[in-house]
């Protein structure tokens, strides 16, 4: 695990591309601070960067930028490849075998490449990675992106230089850098939370999508684009070929698949761990590895005042069942409201998210005692786990016989009243304890949102949406630049939203929290369930098996039940969440405020501030709980702060 910087443009007149490039992967010293190190050809006009973590292999035989044995390839790699030494074998089988100078994996992809070519190289390779290759024969640099994206990969012209890296921050520190707002991206970032690549906040910046390869070939900054692996097209081939086994033969492969995957995951030179929630997915986890393991796993977990939002209860029952070395950290409000200002300057772009406060704070728990992390994050979009698939396959089936017509005015006339009075209504002693339910108002009102929605793809994006007329918000920004998959027609709506979610929510933002949450403090974090033949095989999964007797991730919580008792693990599903709509009434209401005052809106010239005041107000008198919208501006207004050096 590692980050790397590059770029191929002229020199000036008053710097080297050794000493720039130096430059910029010191700004990304925390994603590897074991070992530096840097490449150039000025004939070429390229330059190579990197910083290392050392994981597998410490010795200097793994130092990068590394070249090919032949002198052709030069490499600068962040990632893991799982199945090195499997890669290793075939290539000793070769006719003329590499004569193997370390034990890394880096070495071994390298050789990889310069026995069978790139494509072929990523298509034998399981793993999480992003690398930049530079051809020295050819002049011809590669990008590429692991399957999934969970590692990150940013490209783009700028003022006539070719820049590439791990992070932004390191991209900015050109001397010919000049970022430029990307305003429709904004729009996307108040819709999702996130900005979907290939978008970035900047223009002309870029992210590599997952799975794919960008060639540029000598003397030109157009890329060719190839995908080597393509989760689309995966996904619509597995609906052709559904699994035909039974559903214990379903159990049977998500097993061994998943310990297959564990078997790489956890080979390291270095200490390791998991994050447990006590949740299904990462429990499962924990509960393999210590299957595997002669000594006990080490796990840690954060828990929070708030009983709403504490799991650390649940996660010290399993990992006492299972025997695991277990450290828990409970977390104060203060603890937790201090991490919210270091929040722009971990991720490098906007990102809103609110999870991202625990996992800081359990990425920096864990780093205090191993390096290596595995997590559990994958399990609901694999396996069909989250709240809003069943929600809106249920409410559909009985919305649909209902005229549009009809359907809007029962929801405006839900959405007139104000959630405080519908949670008062639930509140009353003399109604049925059945009919009491927590936070009835802001249920009801994301009823009332979808019951008024014209088409399932409509249902489904707005239950992922913050803001759901982004354009009306940000001054020039347009969403249209952003182009939604279609869905075919024969495909279950309910398998469509986990095509979506696993192609743009997961790489978007899921693996984005974790991994610049986890490389913030130099911490690798491994993600088992995204071994893509795993992916593979989940997809092909009916949904009678996804979802069975009554329950979400049935394979999964079949696989468990062999190693933890079901009253551990079975409840109410949580999140990883924290109380952010009270800290904003409390605590930081004068953050918040400063941010949004009207005034400073008007002055940046980003947003439009009348509707972001009303949100503000309607949040603040408890009208509405609109908490993750006003998120979404506030995280925009701190990095633009921290990006104008502490002025707006």
């Amino acid at each position: 695990m590692c980050g790397f910087v590059g770029f191929i443009g002229p020199s000036g007149p008053n710097w080297t591309r050794d000493a720039v490039v130096n430059r910029m992967s010191n700004a990304i010293a925390h994603r590897g601070p074991d070992d530096r190190g840097s490449w150039s050809d000025d004939e070429a006009g390229i330059a190579l960067g990197h910083r290392r973590l050392s994981i597998v292999d410490l010795s200097p035989a793994g130092h990068q930028p590394m070249v090919s044995q032949s002198g052709r390839f030069v490499i600068v790699f962040n990632g893991e490849i799982y199945n090195f030494r499997e890669l290793q074998k075939q290539l000793d089988n070769l006719g003329s075998p590499p004569c193997w100078r370390g034990h890394s994996d880096t070495e071994v992809l390298l050789e990889a490449i310069a026995a069978w070519g790139i494509a072929t190289a990523l298509q034998r390779s399981v793993g999480m990675f992003a690398f930049a290759l530079f051809d020295r024969q050819t002049s011809r640099l590669t990008l590429a992106r692991d399957r999934i994206g969970e590692k990150p990969l940013y490209w783009g012209v700028n003022n006539g230089v070719l820049l590439f890296g791990s992070d932004l921050a390191a991209l900015k520190l050109h001397p010919l850098w000049q970022g430029e707002i990307n305003r429709d991206a904004l729009a996307l970032l108040l819709r999702f939370n996130n900005i979907p690549a290939p978008f970035t906040i900047y223009k002309d910046i870029h992210k590599v999508q997952p799975g794919k390869i960008l060639e540029f070939p000598r003397n030109s900054f157009l890329p060719q684009a190839t995908d080597y692996w393509d989760a689309g097209t995966i996904l619509s081939a597995s609906v052709d070929r559904p699994f035909r086994g039974s559903p214990q033969d379903a159990i049977a492969e998500t097993e061994r698949l998943l310990s297959q995957s564990l078997a790489g995951q956890m080979i390291a030179d270095v200490p390791l761990g998991a994050f447990l929630s006590g949740g299904i997915d990462s429990s499962l986890v924990v509960a393999l590895m210590q299957a595997a393991s002669t000594r006990p796993v080490r796990t840690f977990s954060i828990g929070f005042e708030e009983a709403a939002f504490n799991e650390a209860p649940y996660a010290k029952a399993v990992a006492n069942h299972l025997g695991t070395n277990h450290t828990e950290f409970y977390v104060s409000t203060a603890d937790a409201l201090a991490t919210v200002p270091r929040i722009a300057k971990v991720y490098s772009e906007p990102f809103a998210d609110s999870s991202q406060i625990p996992t800081m704070l359990v990425s920096e728990l864990a780093r205090r005692h191993v390096t290596v992390a595995l997590s559990g994050d994958g399990g609901d979009e694999l396996f069909s786990g989250y709240n809003r698939y069943a929600i809106a396959d249920r409410t559909w089936k009985w919305l649909r016989h209902i005229p549009l017509s009809v359907r809007r005015v029962i929801a405006n006339r839900i959405a007139a009243t104000s959630p405080r009075s519908w949670d008062r209504f639930a509140g009353m002693t003399y109604l049925p304890p059945q009919l009491k339910v927590q936070r009835l108002g802001d249920k009801l009102n994301k009823a009332a949102s979808v019951a008024g929605q014209a088409s399932l793809d409509d249902v489904y994006e707005t239950l992922i949406s913050q803001w759901q007329s982004p354009n009306e918000i940000v001054i020039g920004g347009h969403e249209e630049v952003y182009s939604r998959p279609e869905r075919r027609t024969d495909v279950d709506f309910v398998r469509h939203m986990m095509q979506q979610d696993l192609t743009r929510y997961l790489p978007d933002d899921i693996l984005v929290k974790v991994d610049r949450a986890s490389m913030a403090v130099g911490l690798e974090a491994r993600v088992p369930m995204l071994d893509h033949r795993l992916v593979e095989f989940s997809s092909t999964l009916p949904m009678g098996i996804l979802r069975r007797d009554g329950k979400t991730k049935w394979p999964l919580r079949q696989v468990l039940d062999r190693y933890v008792p079901g009253h551990l693990i079975n409840r109410p599903k949580m999140g990883f969440g924290v109380p952010i709509d009270s800290w904003l009434r409390g605590p930081l209401k004068d953050w918040a405020e400063a941010l949004l005052d009207e005034s400073r809106l008007k002055r940046e010239g980003f947003f439009h501030p009348a509707p972001i005041r009303q949100a503000w107000e309607d949040h603040l008198s408890g009208n509405r709980n609109v908490q993750y919208p006003i998120w979404v501006i506030l995280m925009f207004g701190s990095w633009l702060e921290n990006e104008l050096g502490g002025t707006s």
